[in-house]
């Protein structure tokens, strides 16, 4: 096995699971309970990952900060509604989880995704069993990249930041990854490009989670 990895903490969406429709949905439901235009579905899929005062930011311009709590209440309350069945696991994940289980690693999620809705995904797919701890949005103050939540879940596991493997899609999960001092993996299944993580100390890039495991298991 690579190195001394005795965990790896995985991002949720675009990683695991793809939630894009979903997402979009309940962007522009909120923008437009705030009587703003909703925002194209490509504009929306760049900031999957993003906590959601950043993706009104992002889509609206720094004007609209301060119609954040309702942007969020709103947004959670569509989500409550339709995300996880509109919430896709990517077809490798299944197999991969019960492969990298296989070998004794345990397995974690950070993820600015509401805890409890990843955790009622994972239980749709029957892997909720297979991870030792999750750490969503609403378990830290200040979300990725903010390293706070890998280090809440690297105590968890009882491991060094040398023993833990963070594995994402985006450049914030890189620079989370970075800020805590954990060893990054990147797996291009969202939005960013190979050539996006050149600023971030990666040790490897993957097309899929398949990949990956043959990498780490081998």
């Amino acid at each position: 096995m690579r190195a001394n990895f005795q965990s790896l903490v995985f991002d949720f969406d675009y990683t695991l699971v793809d939630s894009s429709k979903g997402v979009v949905e309940c962007v522009n439901y909120a923008l437009e309970g705030l009587g703003l235009s909703p925002a194209a579905p490509e504009l929306i899929y760049q900031t999957i990952g993003m906590s959601l005062p950043v993706t009104l930011m992002k889509l609206t311009g720094n004007e609209n900060d301060k119609k954040s709590p309702e942007f969020i209440r709103l947004f959670t309350k569509r989500a409550d509604e339709i995300m996880v069945q509109q919430t896709i696991m990517f077809t490798n994940v299944p197999s991969e989880i019960q492969r990298l289980k296989q070998i004794n690693l345990m397995l974690g999620i950070v993820s600015t995704k509401y805890r409890y809705r990843i955790e009622e995904i994972l239980k749709r797919e029957h892997l909720f069993e297979a991870f030792t701890v999750i750490i969503g949005g609403e378990d830290v103050a200040q979300h990725k990249p903010d390293p706070t939540g890998l280090q809440k879940a690297i105590e968890k596991l009882n491991n060094s930041t040398s023993q833990v493997l963070y594995i994402g899609d985006s450049l914030v999960d890189a620079e989370t990854a970075n800020r805590a001092g954990v060893s990054f993996v990147a797996i291009l299944s969202g939005m960013a490009k190979r050539e996006d993580f050149i600023r971030f100390p990666v040790l490897e890039i993957f097309e899929n989670m398949k990949q990956m495991t043959d990498w780490l298991v081998n």
